[in-house]
């Protein structure tokens, strides 16, 4: 056995190696904070090269409408002039289209530029050229359509329509050449920040394969070291089985023993308790007689009989008789629940096929009375049928249900419900849930150990009913927890096997 808990210890030292833990750790968290680091970055850099195409939309968009302008422009300069020349409507139809479209384009422009700095002057001395120029254009017109030619001709050759053509031209070349500048820039910083991008994502993409390479061989190092373990584990319990056999073996010799110990004790005991219980009934007849006798005494010579006498005959002998019977009660009470717990410890456990919800409610038909005096009730569910030793079965639940209506909660009716399943593991699970006092937390385990109590010492009781089913819980194979809070009631957690197996003669679950 030394030798086993050795290779458990060994075992569970290597499941909780410390440096192979924290170094996968380490890795783990390492490469989980490189991914953040990288998303953060692509993030970034995402954000920017959206920037970026962004202005460069908007330079390109910048330069379309300088150049519409100038087409525009164009065009209207030439239906002017053509219908100059040749006085017909088509050219002055393309005068006027064009003219009806300058007026957006030049606002669709300055909407782009907006309050930059650098292009807004540029823009605000187009938009004057342009009336100027328009306003040239249209006296040439109206010139020509009254048939004074030669004044329309005279006003085109003085050059000042193409001076402010020209000028026009500079300021939105300017602002084209201005925004190439700009595209030209924006352009290189997108594309730089596309390489970082990549750059930064195949870096980390490199890191992360480092990293997983080196907790591969982390995990295959800490894999084989368990192996190994588990190996030597199982070299060293070939022998076990034959082992824990013996030592269980040795234990049940142990329980029957103190079983049969505990039988001779508390009967034992009980001899020389009948004799104090005999011998008290003796001297409460003893004091009666006294007591006769002080009284006849008393009418004869009164001035013989001392106070104290009196009091000690009256009241001080039968109160003390009185303590000896309130405690060779408890104690007959006391031996004989260790003479139950230690007869049922013997007892043959006899497996039986029960049909839970039948058994439950016949428990519950007999305290049918005591609940209904205060408009209490007891549900029994529809509950799964279960193989165990019937007497056990009854007297565990008979306590429970007898405990819930012990205990109830003064100011409500008590209402006990009784429900269960079965499990995914394949066993049995079944509920006793009742509204009364409840169990405070700091006395869920101690109301199982044998003559303790908790809460409230207003009923009969020595303490042993709740060990007892706890015992007898766990000799039919089971589990028995407790859910409870002051005040608000508790439930009872049963878990049993759903067939109990017993061997031979000592009745113990196999």
């Amino acid at each position: 056995m030394k030798r086993i808990r050795l290779a458990l210890r060994t075992f569970g030292g290597f499941l909780r190696t410390p440096t192979l833990s924290r170094s996968i750790i380490a890795l783990l968290a390492l490469a989980i904070l490189l991914l953040l680091a990288v998303n953060a970055a692509t993030f970034v850099m995402i954000q920017r090269t959206s920037a970026y195409n962004d202005t460069v939309d908007h330079s390109q968009q910048v330069r379309l409408a300088s150049k519409d302008v100038l087409s525009l422009l164009a065009d209207a300069e030439t239906g002017q002039r053509g219908f100059m020349l040749t006085a017909r409507a088509e050219y002055l139809g393309v005068h006027r289209r064009a003219v009806a479209q300058l007026p957006a384009v030049l606002a669709r422009l300055d909407g782009l530029i907006g309050d930059d700095k650098e292009l807004k002057p540029r823009i605000a001395r187009v938009q004057t050229l342009y009336r100027q120029r328009m306003a040239l254009m249209d006296h040439t017109i109206d010139l020509t359509r009254t048939g004074r030619i030669g004044e329309a001709v005279s006003q085109i050759r003085s050059g000042h329509g193409k001076a402010l053509m020209d000028a026009m031209r500079i300021e939105l070349t300017a602002i084209d050449a201005v925004e190439a500048r700009r595209l030209a820039e924006r352009t290189r910083q997108s594309e730089r920040a596309s390489a970082v991008t990549v750059s930064v994502n195949a870096l980390a993409a490199l890191l992360i394969l480092i990293l997983a390479g080196i907790s591969v061989w982390l995990v295959r190092r800490y894999v084989d070291e368990i192996e190994s373990a588990r190996m030597e584990l199982d070299r060293l319990n070939a022998g076990l089985e034959n082992q824990v056999r013996d030592r269980t073996a040795e234990l049940t010799r142990a329980n029957e023993e103190i079983q049969r110990f505990a039988y001779i004790v508390s009967h034992d005991l009980r001899a020389p308790l009948v004799n104090i219980m005999g011998y008290t009934s003796e001297l409460e007849q003893v004091g009666k007689i006294f007591d006769h006798q002080l009284t006849t005494l008393a009418e004869r010579h009164p001035e013989d009989i001392e106070p104290e006498a009196i009091r000690a005959v009256r009241e001080d002998v039968p109160e003390a008789v009185g303590f000896i019977r309130a405690s060779t009660a408890k104690m007959d009470r006391l031996i004989n629940a260790i003479l139950k717990l230690s007869r049922e410890g013997r007892r043959a456990l006899a497996p039986e096929v029960l049909p839970m919800t039948a058994v439950v409610q016949s428990i519950a038909d007999s305290l049918h009375h005591q609940v209904v005096e205060n408009g209490g009730e007891i549900v029994v569910r529809d509950l799964p049928t279960l193989e165990s030793d019937r007497l056990s079965i009854e007297q565990i639940f008979g306590n429970l249900l007898d405990n819930a209506v012990k205990y109830q909660q003064p100011d409500r009716p008590i209402r006990i419900v009784v429900d269960g399943e079965l499990t995914d593991d394949g066993r049995v699970h079944y509920r006793i849930t009742d509204n009364g006092r409840g169990v405070s937390a700091r006395d869920h385990e101690r109301i199982f150990e044998l003559f303790r109590r908790a809460g409230k010492q207003d009923q009969p009781g020595e303490g042993l009913g709740l060990a007892f089913v706890r015992n007898s819980v766990r000799r039919l194979g089971g589990v028995m927890e407790l859910e409870s809070a002051l005040g608000q009631g508790s439930t009872f957690h049963l878990k049993f096997p759903t067939r109990l197996i017993v061997s031979g003669d000592a009745g113990d679950r196999l």
